[in-house]
């Protein structure tokens, strides 16, 4: 469906990518030269395809993907297990260059890859009106961009971000997570209201291709995501915007907002997760496995995505990346990795000494179908969507059935595979006989509707929110590892610490928002909104 927009902007996709990395060897230029637009040539459709494609991960061989995504979000979070040894995620050991990679440097990361061009594309068609649409879904973009920095970081440069050419600023302010958050919900509200369905079109829209009632939807249901995180905080503006929303977010699985990837462009355009599980870079592609957490979750509650998602006996040999054609997906094979194993040959940590190990490939690897190069990296989903509402109508009794949002959040998370490939459908009626089955109770509402808000994400391979709600919700209850010389005293981190290069090139603003970080700057600190 997305593949077209991509093919048509890949090639310009390249060279704007290119001259964006070209301009960025030091800090100045990242803030001065926006890619050489001037207000007679820019057009901001292309620009917004770009900021589209790198939110899923870095052009440059996946950078933030791998190290904030894979090696730590997903392994802190039970999803993915491995014995890699430069995965230090569920050891809760810190490696300061991977924890950096999301923010990034001057060539890769969050702030180069996605602030600078949907700044750009804000500041560019501010007063112009033939690019209304353009803007309001960049606005809505980019509050999507710096929910997730915050999210990871806690204060960050937000307001004055991306801004050094419009304003002469080359060190930004790190403004409160407060402040941000407040701002985020003001931007995707206005945002969302000023879309008009018989204005502009929004040609280079890589997510939905212009259709501005879905991305209406998408603005609501962000919305709401975005109020739902401050409810250990802020309990009263969540149930506010939660409540605003109401009848306005994704409708079904049709609304999923995705980005469908394309080989014509390499790795600027192929699927980022699938390059490092696919193991383009390492040996990935044998060592890392879905975890036993997630399987026995699965496993235990006989649900039916267990025999679309994970496969035995995909790789059978580590000097191998040719895919075994006859790999296995019955449930009643599957297997998970343990949290926090290696092969160092200890007793308690080689992961050859757990009772459950057999053979590498006897465990669970995902399927293949959801890590192919031109597959799909999900945004924002209407399970997600569904999930949020039932815990709003939990906590608040607003919206309607707790039950029934839940039962449509389950059966939805069960049928958007899918989305994936055809060969990973479940039907409906499967889907819905399933959720009938394990019917909403109260007492125990908001475990089960964050249980299965963490296997949905995980499914959609966004560890970055499954973390993100994890912390939010505490839920499911996850046993940590213990892993001699952890950077934590044994607990599952909280944040990521600041990167130690912010000290050279922003010092001042820096010193002081790690000074400020609850619990210290570091993997065990606390961004606001998960207080204590």
């Amino acid at each position: 469906m997305k593949t077209n927009i991509l093919k048509k902007y890949s090639l310009l996709l390249c060279t704007g990518m290119l001259m964006i990395s070209g301009c960025t060897k030091d800090f100045e230029d990242i803030n001065t030269n926006p890619s050489a637009y001037g207000a007679a040539t820019f057009d901001p459709n292309f620009t917004l395809t770009t900021a589209q494609l790198t939110y899923t991960g870095s052009i440059d061989f996946a950078y933030d993907t791998w190290r904030g995504n894979l090696i730590y979000s997903s392994t802190m979070m039970q999803g993915l297990s491995t014995v890699v040894s430069y995965w230090a995620g569920d050891k809760y050991l810190l490696n300061e260059g991977y924890t950096a990679a999301y923010w990034g440097s001057t060539t890769v990361g969050a702030y180069v890859e996605q602030v600078k061009p949907i700044v750009d594309i804000v500041e560019f068609t501010k007063g112009v009106p033939k690019y209304n649409n353009v803007r309001q879904v960049a606005r809505l973009w980019k509050a999507l961009i710096f929910e997730r920095i915050t999210d990871l970081y806690g204060d960050a440069p937000y307001s004055e971000a991306g801004q050094g050419y419009y304003t002469g600023n080359l060190a930004p302010k790190y403004d409160k997570q407060q402040a941000i958050y407040t701002d985020l919900l003001k931007e995707v509200e206005e945002a969302t209201n000023l879309l008009d369905v018989n204005g502009d079109k929004v040609t280079g829209d890589a997510i939905y291709k212009g259709d501005i009632n879905k991305w209406k939807r998408f603005g609501n249901t962000l919305l709401l995501r975005i109020a739902m995180r401050l409810t250990k905080v802020d309990e009263n503006t969540a149930k506010t915007y939660a409540q605003k929303v109401i009848g306005k977010t994704m409708t079904n699985n049709d609304d999923n907002a995705f980005i469908k990837h394309d080989v014509s462009g390499a790795r600027v355009t192929q699927n980022r997760n699938s390059q490092v599980l696919a193991g383009d870079g390492g040996q990935e592609n044998y060592y890392v496995k879905w975890s036993q957490t997630f399987i026995n979750k699965l496993k235990t509650a006989n649900d039916p995505r267990l025999g679309k998602v994970a496969v035995t006996g995909l790789f059978l040999d580590e000097n191998t990346k040719t895919q075994n054609p006859n790999y296995s997906a019955d449930p009643l094979v599957q297997k998970g990795m343990p949290n926090g194993k290696d092969l160092s040959g200890i007793a308690g940590r080689d992961v050859r000494q757990d009772a459950s190990y057999t053979t590498f490939p006897a465990y669970s690897s995902p399927n293949p179908a959801m890590i192919k190069k031109d597959g799909v990296s999900f945004i924002l989903t209407y399970t997600e969507s569904e999930l949020l509402l039932a815990e709003a109508a939990q906590r608040w009794a607003i919206g309607g059935s707790a039950a029934a949002h839940y039962a449509s959040g389950l059966s939805a998370g069960i049928t958007f595979l899918s989305q994936y490939d055809a060969g990973l459908a479940i039907s409906s009626t499967i889907a819905d006989a399933y959720a009938a089955a394990h019917p909403y109770v109260a007492v125990n509402g908001l475990e089960m509707i964050n249980t299965q808000y963490w296997l949905h994400t995980c499914t959609m391979l966004d560890f970055y929110e499954t973390w993100s709600n994890w912390r939010r919700s505490g839920f499911p209850v996850l046993t940590p590892v213990v892993y001699p010389g952890n950077a934590t005293n044994g607990t599952i981190p909280r944040r990521f610490p600041y990167p130690v290069e912010e000290a050279a090139k922003n010092g001042v603003n820096y010193k002081a928002a790690s000074a400020a970080v609850p619990g210290g700057d570091n993997l065990a600190g606390r961004v606001w909104w998960d207080k204590q």
